[in-house]
């Protein structure tokens, strides 16, 4: 079989539904869209889940759970992705961004257990799943559960946040700018 003898299969090309074209075409007139009505007019018709008036599903529900406006974000690093790193290793958050594991500093981390560690490790982290802190301690490593994130100010992208910052320190402190 050549190039040129190559057929694309039955029902995969579809012809685009023409309307508008005159009668004759089966398509014409009102173009498939019934008489009058919301659905026959250009522009929008009803939304996703309108159900002609009567209450909609999504409304029927109850609500369930809550979802936080600032949720944690974490940067994940799989156990097998820590193998890289040389015997009695400890593994920083700084370390992680070099060998670009993580993007930022200034969000957490959380070490998942996704492959196996075979190096004896100490692992610094905001977060660990129980099955990698498991993996790490029995490769012969430790885990460190690292606290909030402090931002530096040398990582702070504007003024007006390193201004913000200097602020917030200092009523900490008690003391005023």
């Amino acid at each position: 079989m050549q190039v040129h003898q190559l057929r694309s299969p039955e029902g995969s090309r579809k012809r685009k539904k023409i309307v508008g074209r005159g009668r004759g075409t089966g398509h014409g007139k009102r173009s498939g869209r019934g008489q009058t009505g919301q659905n026959s007019r250009s522009g929008h018709g009803t939304m996703l889940a309108y159900e002609g008036g009567q209450m909609s599903l999504l409304r029927r529900l109850p609500k369930v759970g809550f979802n936080s406006k600032w949720p944690a974000r974490y940067q994940i690093v799989n156990c097998e992705s820590l193998n890289r790193f040389d015997n009695g290793t400890t593994i920083t958050p700084e370390l992680l961004k070099t060998h670009h594991l993580i993007r930022s500093l200034l969000q957490p981390i959380k070490v998942l257990s996704v492959g196996e560690v075979t190096k004896k490790l100490t692992v610094q982290a905001h977060r660990f799943s129980k099955i990698a802190a498991d993996k790490i301690t029995k490769a012969g490593g430790a885990t460190e559960v690292l606290g909030s994130i402090a931002v530096q100010p040398e990582t702070l992208s504007s003024t007006r946040s390193l201004a913000r910052a200097k602020k917030n320190a200092s009523a900490a402190k008690g003391t005023s700018v």
